[in-house]
């Protein structure tokens, strides 16, 4: 039987700790969902300000990145040459939602919505990047 890291409380408040501390340290306002690897949220922080449609972008953006394995920005790269690629279930083909790789196994994804999505994209990464420093 195959074993394999799965997030953990304590993981995800530290994604979602780092990735506030992006976002504070550039003045932006986001939302922030940490999903396991079956899209399911597990945290989930919406600063003061956020929307209520950056709540829901955040977590369709971290559930796009977990479930397909792949950053929610390559769908948007991919659907300028496959429009039908549109259609696909459960994807949102905005930038901000980045999948997390851990020993070589997807173990879930980070959404942030609320400012540019390649803003989002970058909180996202400085959150996971905090997690897999250790």
């Amino acid at each position: 039987m195959k074993t394999r890291p799965a997030l953990t409380l304590t993981d995800c408040e530290k994604i979602a700790s780092a990735a506030l501390a992006e976002a504070k340290r550039n003045n932006w306002i986001v939302a922030v969902a940490i999903l396991d690897d079956g899209g399911h949220l597990l945290h989930f922080v919406r600063m003061d300000g956020a929307s209520p449609a950056n709540a829901r972008i955040a977590v369709a953006k971290g559930r796009t990145a977990a479930e397909s394995r792949r950053a929610s920005g390559t769908w948007q790269e991919r659907i300028k040459s496959r429009p039908e690629l549109m259609r696909m279930p459960g994807i949102l083909p905005v930038q901000g939602g980045v999948p997390i790789i851990a020993e070589g196994s997807c173990v879930g994804g980070v959404g942030v919505s609320g400012v540019q999505s390649h803003e989002d994209e970058r909180i996202a990464q400085a959150g996971i990047d905090a997690l897999l420093r250790e």
